[in-house]
């Protein structure tokens, strides 16, 4: 649980000399967004380990968490938000914050979010002149003892559950086998584009709704994976060197996207569902699905496009927009997490708690250790400068949500 060896070492500690540390949890005002950074079950865990936790009236009101149950919680609402940021040692949010939060943050404080660290040069530089401590947690590393921290799988596996859903609601037939009086009804066919947390969770969810179900990836390691879900996998030669040591499907060249291209085009055109997720934080989205592909499936078919934050995996993807060319509907939403903002928050919730136990010392003390692998993975500026990712040489590309 959650600070339990700081809530013992405070109850040892003067009420006196005590003193509690402060976060403060403004509400997300990025348009569309409806989750929370924590929510009252986390709350309650800080609180009960002796630390002040502020919120932002309503933040977690769209999220389906009203501001009583914060106070339930043992969370003070704040008065103003200036207040509650000037105040605070550590300020968690699911996004960015913005130009006039980090005006507000106090020196040394801690920011931690999704920051998209990788493609923001101007916040890191903003966060740096505020000597500003922030962690990017799209940055936690993909390691054993990272995984309760591991947001992009928490939030991609919503991604890839939602991704079913949307495209069972769009497409004109069943999923499942029926048996009807009037005759058998086929299971519809549905692709999945990329084996991880997102498309291990589209395989498994479309398997329950009884589709018959393929899926790819160009990393070899996950056939055995995708076939304990119920799933084909589509064998396509690849090199050795698919897998980067981020776990991510590595740069191809392009003799092996050709290669894919033209084995995936007759899987595509007899789907009747395609999903795709396949995406590299900070990297453009790859191409898979070509629009001569696209337009080569039945009409009445369905691609959904998880990647279209960064782009998009399919060429007649637009970010946020449906379209449809030659029958075939391309979705491409964007933030998908957001349209499930209950559960979404809460394991954001849990993701963020876990990097709060490396950061908050069993005293109730914060202590920044750039000697942990997890905290110089994440951390992306300190002391008044860029670290880590911060700074590197910065992308262009827009970072999505799921891998």
């Amino acid at each position: 649980m959650i600070c339990a060896c700081v809530a013992r070492h405070l109850r040892a500690i003067s009420p006196a000399v005590q003193v509690l540390m402060k976060i403060a949890v403004p509400a997300d005002s990025e348009q569309g967004e409806m989750r929370v950074a924590l929510v009252p079950e986390t709350v309650g865990r800080l609180t009960r380990a002796g630390l002040t936790v502020s919120v932002q009236p309503d933040a977690g009101k769209n999220a389906g968490f009203p501001d009583d149950a914060y106070r339930e919680a043992g969370a003070e609402m704040a008065d103003t938000i200036e207040a509650m940021l000037r105040d605070a040692d550590i300020v968690v949010k699911v996004n960015q914050p913005t130009n006039q939060e980090i005006e507000l943050l106090k020196p040394e404080a801690v920011a931690i979010g999704l920051l998209r660290a990788r493609t923001s040069p101007d916040l890191l530089t903003r966060l740096s002149e505020a000597q500003a401590t922030a962690f990017a947690m799209e940055l936690i590393p993909r390691i054993a003892r990272a995984q309760r921290m591991d947001v992009l799988s928490s939030q991609s596996s919503l991604a890839g559950y939602k991704a079913v859903l949307m495209a069972a609601n769009a497409i004109g037939k069943f999923f499942p086998l029926m048996m009807t009086a009037a005759g058998t009804i086929p299971p519809a066919t549905v692709l999945i584009l990329g084996a991880g947390v997102a498309g291990l969770q589209a395989i498994a969810t479309a398997r329950r709704l009884g589709a018959r179900v393929e899926a790819f990836d160009i990393r070899p390691v996950v056939k055995e994976q995708v076939e304990s879900l119920g799933a084909t996998f589509v064998d396509i030669p690849t090199p050795d060197d698919s897998e980067d040591s981020g776990g991510y499907a590595g740069t191809q060249t392009e003799e092996a996207q050709r290669l894919q291209q033209e084995t995936l085009a007759k899987h595509v055109a007899s789907a009747d569902v395609v999903i795709t997720t396949a995406l590299i934080p900070g990297r453009p989205a790859p191409v898979l699905i070509t629009a001569e592909m696209a337009e080569a499936m039945q009409p009445g078919s369905v691609i959904v496009d998880l990647a279209a934050e960064a782009g998009g995996n399919c060429e007649l993807t637009i970010p946020g927009r449906d379209v449809e060319r030659a029958g075939v509907t391309v979705l491409g939403p964007l933030n998908i997490p957001s349209m499930m903002p209950g559960e979404a928050s809460v394991l954001y919730s849990r993701n963020v708690a876990g990097l709060l136990d490396l950061l908050i010392t069993e005293e109730g003390e914060l202590k920044v250790d750039f000697e942990d692998e997890v905290i110089s993975g994440a951390g992306v500026t300190h002391g008044g400068s860029p670290v880590g990712v911060g700074s590197e040489v910065v992308e262009t590309a827009p970072v999505g949500g799921v891998e």
